[in-house]
């Protein structure tokens, strides 16, 4: 025998908006994997003229496709890594500023300010690093070579015109330095304020606060924020490819003029002048840069879900 209140539910499952909802929601989530499925296939069959190409089909001294693609899979990586590098330590200081220490006014100014940093384009953040980063750090660099020259990542010989990696990468942390900034403040403004409240009342310290209660809670999204950073700098075309000086090597050296390019870049630079078997060669290129940014974000995933079952453990 049903009750009043099994009728009610019963009802409330049948009214149209739920349904017209749910398939809504169903849709949108099959749309999206099918639009990722097309696209992968799209770049498969495009790319398999690529890996049986002769050499005289590349730019340069390659015997094959995987010696041409894997500088740019290097200068991809490499720089990207080097901007999170520096990007999310800043990001990470400016969102406990903003949350934990600003007054308030000043903390809605600061967060009005870093949204409206991520919606600069990026032909702008490339225009910066020529005309303004470049020219500006190349005494700098030189200063390094000179001082730590012994180093291998400080090896000279040195840029004269400052557009190195390093320059690439200082301008993709400024550009994913919005991005994680934002969600890593409304991360921190998330935290229970039972949780502060309690360890400042047994006796802790601002900072000690923060390192007790804020900083673990927000664990999983400041990584994240980080992989949705590391995202756009492994994706960004047009500020590197403005800013870099390239060349087809595997080089770890900061600041020479001899600079690994990324995929995205080298795409943007050499398809206006691609024919035949050479838009092959680009589009399996980016077929790497689908397959490298796929597995970031895998191992992401793995280590935010670590992180939960860790949490959730203690």
């Amino acid at each position: 025998m049903t009750t009043a209140v099994d009728r009610i539910a019963i009802k409330a499952k049948e009214r149209p908006g739920d349904r017209i909802f749910s398939t809504a929601t169903v849709v949108a989530g099959s749309l999206i994997l099918a639009v990722l499925a097309a696209v992968a296939i799209f770049l498969f069959v495009q790319s398999v003229p690529a890996f049986m190409a002769a050499p005289d089909d590349f730019k340069g001294d390659f015997s094959n496709f995987w010696s041409y693609v894997a500088p740019l899979a290097f200068g991809t990586i490499w720089s990207a890594f080097l901007a999170l590098l520096m990007a999310v330590p800043v990001a990470i200081a400016v969102a406990l500023f903003i949350s934990h220490f600003a007054p308030r006014k000043l903390a809605q100014g600061l967060g009005y300010l870093i949204d409206l940093l991520a919606a600069v384009p990026s032909v702008v953040f490339g225009l910066w690093g020529i005309g303004v980063l470049a020219p500006l750090v190349q005494p700098f660099y030189a200063s390094l070579v000179e001082w730590f020259g012994w180093f291998p990542l400080f090896a000279g010989p040195v840029s004269g015109t400052g557009r190195t990696i390093f320059t690439v990468a200082i301008v993709l942390a400024v550009m994913v330095l919005p991005i994680i900034t934002a969600i890593c403040r409304e991360i921190f403004l998330q935290t229970p304020v039972l949780y502060e409240e309690a360890s400042l009342a047994l006796g802790a310290t601002r900072w000690e606060m923060i390192t007790m209660a804020v900083l673990p809670f927000g664990r999983a999204g400041i990584i994240s924020a980080a992989m949705l950073g590391l995202g756009r700098a492994l994706g960004e075309t047009m500020a590197v490819a403005m800013v870099l000086s390239p060349s087809p090597q595997i080089l770890f050296q900061l600041f020479t003029s001899q600079n690994p390019t990324t995929i995205a870049a080298n795409i943007a630079l050499n398809f206006p002048e691609a024919h035949g078997v050479g838009v092959n060669i680009l589009l399996a290129t980016g077929l790497v840069l689908f397959v490298i940014t796929l597995i970031v974000n895998m191992i992401a995933r793995v280590i935010i879900n670590r992180r939960k079952a860790f949490s959730g453990a203690n």
